[in-house]
This record gives C-alpha cells, structure tokens and sequence, in this order.
C-alpha cells in the first residue's frame, strides 16, 4: 500500500511554468513505477508521462513531449513533473499514480487526490 499527496498546482501565465511534485509514504516508492495524469473538464483522464523504478526510463504523451520532465528521487520518496511553456489546453486537474507493473505497460493501482493547474491565455 502507498499513499500518494500532490503538491504544486495552481494558476499561471501562458508560456509560465510549474512544478508538481507527489510525496508517496507506506511501502517504498522506488517498488514502483510513477506517473502523472491529467483530467480537464468534461474529458477522460489521460496519461501524462510515466517513470520507472529506478528513474532511467520514461515515457510522455507526445503533446507534452519537450515541455514536460517527469522524474523522482527515491531517497525523498518523491515524484516531480517539471511543466514549462505551459499552454491554456493544459488546464486540468492533475494526478499522481504508482503502478505495481512497469511504466511502459503501465496499469495504474494507486491514485493521489489531484492538484489543479489552471493556465491562462
């Protein structure tokens, strides 16, 4: 069991930037994968970037892909998403996940409450 708290959220610029991080506690978070997800309104959650154990491996969703830098540092049991030249289509509330499986074939098994990033034009 691990539990998953986001931080960082809030509201900025077009073009700004944010970071997000997720503190995970319980079993060590290096035991899993990590992610970020996203939910805008009236749209399904979908997948952000994904990390793997160790940090070595990471995935992205090609609409952030060169904006966004996913990575963790296992000794604070923390995952951060660093979000630059934000656009208003990123406009969502945001959530943390760990995954039992890799972060290639992910599966997602835990779930933090969301932090809303909100950008404007």
């Amino acid at each position: 069991q691990v539990q998953l708290v986001e931080s960082g959220g809030g509201l900025v610029q077009a073009g700004g930037s944010l970071r997000l991080a997720c503190a995970t506690s319980g079993r060590t978070s290096s035991s899993y994968a990590m992610g970020w997800f996203r939910q805008a309104p009236g749209k399904e959650r979908e997948f952000v970037a994904t990390i793997s154990r160790s940090g070595g491996g990471t995935r992205y969703a090609d609409s952030v892909k060169g904006r966004f830098t996913i990575s963790r540092d296992n000794a604070k049991n923390t995952v951060l998403l660093q979000m630059n030249s934000l656009k208003p289509e990123d406009t969502a509330v945001y959530y943390c996940a760990a995954s039992k499986n890799s972060y290639f074939t992910w599966s997602s098994d835990y779930w933090g409450q969301g932090t809303q990033v909100t950008v404007s034009s």
